[in-house]
């Protein structure tokens, strides 16, 4: 039988692979892909709460909806700076941009 804690441990991995994923990495496409990583490994533990502690109420399955939103406005804003970073700078390597220096 998989219970709470199963989904739980599911989500805080997915988390922590998104963490160390986003602050490990130099490319800054694949710092947001790790940030959707964490995004879905909260949206497990919004559905997993809401599915065991009130399965008549769809409260988790709304935050999640509303996370995916947040998500894919995230996601198109950031590919937006990215292309204008790489137009003027050529690279998508974070350390290389500099683009808060003067």
């Amino acid at each position: 039988m998989i219970n709470l804690e199963h989904f739980l441990v599911l989500s805080a991995i997915m988390f922590c692979i998104g963490l160390w994923g986003a602050l490990s990495k130099r490319n800054i496409v694949a710092i947001l892909m790790c940030i959707e990583i964490m995004f879905n490994g909260v949206n497990i533990a919004f559905i997993a709460f809401s599915r065991y502690n009130s399965p008549t109420l769809l409260t988790g399955h709304v935050f999640a909806i509303f996370v995916i939103a947040i998500a894919a406005a995230e996601v198109a804003l950031g590919l937006a700076i990215v292309i204008a970073v790489f137009r003027s700078r050529q690279t998508v390597e974070v350390g290389e941009v500099g683009i808060l220096k003067g």
